[in-house]
Parts: structure tokens; sequence; C-alpha cells
């Protein structure tokens, strides 16, 4: 689903009731207050008091969705564990199936909007097995309970607020039900990008992101153009580094042209030259400097603004790779347990303890937690590459 978020990711509370609040919700209001306040700011954007009343009235949280919230894979799986549960066989099978079934509409998308058919049909398939798993949860709730909630209220209530609206001018029914997020249909868009990218390919009068494919591929391929999908680029490709490489590099934030990688020792699988090329790129390590390495271009920064996670922009990169014929990747999957929230938070709480910031312990190894993870590994000459993994977790216990 989008959620820039996204996206996009966590373990958490279980609440004796629906009635109660949040937890992180401040003790000065509550959530019937909260309620007016967002009614007071959906009325200044013009929705009406009718659909106010329709859905807000006898709203409460849900406290499944906030368990969702921070439980998700893309911080408790390590990479080889989330690649292998989502470019499975089914996808796989599936998706060659919906892109012989669609190719004709999948084409013409490309055409005018210059994303490949199987990068569409990654899309579909990680989101929602191809339509199979949109969601049950009825999404103003949904909203309404991330809003309340400290962690992202910003985010949430921005959501909230373009869905009422999205109520209020029909487009989307009061009792849409979708993801545990507020992402809704076949490719999951949050509230504001149905708003601003969904398309009515075929002019029938409605945007059909639950049943009308021609709707959803159309308004896929216009989101992914929009926030900079290039026409004719890859995403990315699979690479080998050498032993002596300076792992300090591996990160987004560090860009060098395909050339500059060569000439760093970067190759392609089986030891080939990468393609001669000043496209800018970055190096991923998603299990630390004993695991895969991956170059990654601008189309893969599309991607995470799409779900800003990198093991799902990789599984979607990697799977639209699997659906246009390529193979399995090159590097041999490593058995290692994945960590859990207090796994993690362990590991934040130790680094802050011998001086490497982490900030607040939270569970979710983000980019402070990285760079005091690199801190740590410098200090003791280890191999500087930022990874919160299972390694780590045994040298600091």
């Amino acid at each position: 689903m989008f959620r820039l978020i996204i996206c996009l990711l966590f373990s958490g509370w279980v609440y004796a009731n629906d009635t109660l609040a949040p937890a992180n919700a401040p003790e000065a209001q509550s959530f019937e207050e909260f309620l007016t306040d967002i009614r007071h700011q959906a009325l200044t954007q013009g929705v009406s008091n009718a659909t106010l009343d329709q859905t807000l009235s006898g709203l409460t949280p849900n406290p499944a969705v906030l368990k969702f919230d921070r439980t998700q894979a893309e911080f408790s799986q390590n990479f080889w564990r989330y690649l292998g549960s989502r470019v499975s066989d089914y996808r796989l099978g599936h998706g060659a199936e919906k892109l012989k079934l669609h190719q004709q509409a999948l084409q013409q998308n490309q055409q005018r909007y210059g994303v490949a058919p199987h990068i569409i049909v990654a899309f579909w398939g990680l989101e929602t097995n191809y339509g199979k798993n949109t969601g049950k949860l009825n999404l103003i709730r949904s909203l309404a309970t991330l809003s309340y909630d400290l962690r992202r209220r910003v985010f949430f209530t921005k959501q909230l607020l373009a869905l009422l609206k999205l109520v209020d001018d029909g487009k989307i029914p009061f009792d849409a039900e979708g993801s545990w997020a507020g992402a809704m249909g076949n490719v999951q868009f949050m509230p504001t990008n149905v708003a601003a990218y969904a398309i009515d390919a075929d002019q029938d009068g409605e945007i059909g992101l639950w049943d009308n494919t021609q709707d959803v591929f159309a308004s896929a391929a216009n989101f992914l153009q929009k926030i900079g999908w290039h026409r004719g680029e890859r995403w990315g490709r699979e690479v080998v580094i050498p032993e002596s490489f300076d792992y300090q590099l591996a990160n987004l934030n560090t860009q060098k042209s395909v050339n500059e990688w060569q000439t760093l020792g970067v190759r392609a699988t089986a030891g080939k030259n990468l393609p001669t090329s000043t496209l800018d790129a970055s190096l991923l390590l998603p299990m630390g400097c004993h695991g895969p390495a991956f170059l990654v271009y601008r189309n893969f920064r599309a991607i995470l603004r799409w779900n800003y996670s990198i093991l799902y922009a990789l599984s979607v990169g990697h799977l639209s790779d699997r659906l246009a014929g390529a193979g399995k990747l090159h590097a041999a999957p490593i058995k290692e347990p994945s960590l859990s929230l207090d796994n993690i938070k362990h590991i934040q709480t130790q680094l802050n303890k011998l001086g490497f910031n982490t900030g607040e312990p939270d569970g979710i190894s983000g980019p402070k937690t990285r760079n005091a993870a690199r801190q740590y590994q410098k200090a003791n000459s280890h191999p500087i590459d930022g990874y919160v993994g299972y390694q780590l977790f045994k040298q600091l216990q």
C-alpha cells in the first residue's frame, strides 16, 4: 500500500476493549474531544455536517490497528525472510498470469506513463496479492485511531481529513474498507493519493480501485510517473563488492555514478563489469557486509516514495525482475534469526550506555540507530556497515 510511510513499519499493546484510548494519546484529550477537533478541521475544508454525523458519530478507536502499526514486517523481519515471503512461487505464478491476461491495458499504460507492465504487476502483487487482500477494516475508524495516536499524528490526520472529503464528494463509500493504515483498493492508495493521482481510465465516471483493473493500472502508473519514475530505466541491480570495500559508502545518502562504483571495485554478478554509465546510484547492504549487495538508481527512490521501506522497495524491484524473466538472486541466503522489538530495544539501550546515541529506545532500527551502530563498529574494529542485526545483538549481549 502507499504509505510514504511507509511504506510505511512496529510491536504493540492490546487493550481490554475497543473503547480504551491509545496509550500514546495526550492525557488531557479524550477520543471524543479529539473527534470534535477533527470535525472542526473537516468543516473548514468543506466537508458537510451530514457526512461528519454519518462517519464520526459513535466512533471508537480500534486497538488492533495500533498493534498492526507496531508489528510491521518491515521492522520485524530480516531481508531474506521478508523477500522469501513476498517473492513467492504464488506471486511469481499468478503474476505471470496477470501479465498475460491484462497485456493490452498494461502496454497502453506503458505508452502513456512510461511504466513497464512487470513493474505495475509487481506493485499489485506486493500490495494485495493481485486483489485478494485489499483489507477488511473500516477506513475511517482506522485512520481516526492512528490520528489520535501520537506516533504519526500529523500524517494520519491529513489522511483522515482527505478521506472524509472523498466520502463527502461521493467518491468513496462512507463504510469503505481497507488496510489497518487506511490504504484502499488493489494497489492500496492512501486517501491523499486517491484525491491527487487516481485515474478514471475507462471514463465511466467512477474511479474503481477495488474492481476496475483499467483504473487500477492507470492510477498506479500515473502515481509512479508523478513521484519520479523514469521511462526505460531499471530500478537497480544485484552486485558484488570486494572484501576490502569501505562499507561506510553503503547508504542512500552516498551517490556516485555507475562508472565511479566500477572504479571502486563494484561489479555485476559473476564478476562482470558494470555497464558504462554516468547515472547516479547508491549501494545498499540490507543484511550488512555478509549479505547481498544492490546498486540502486533513481527509480528505486520512486519506489521508496510509494512506500519508504528499503525491504519493500527491494522486494518490488526483485519481483518485477523475476516477472520480466530474470533468475533468482546470485547471493546465497543467510539463515539468521529476525530481531524482535525487544531485541532492538536491547541494542539501542546498550549502545546508549556505551555512549553511542540512538535516542529513546523504541524497537525501530531507524537512521539514528544505524548511525550509532556504525560508531560502535568503528570503535571496536568491526566492519562499519551499520547493520542492526543478529550479530550486533549477540555482540551487545
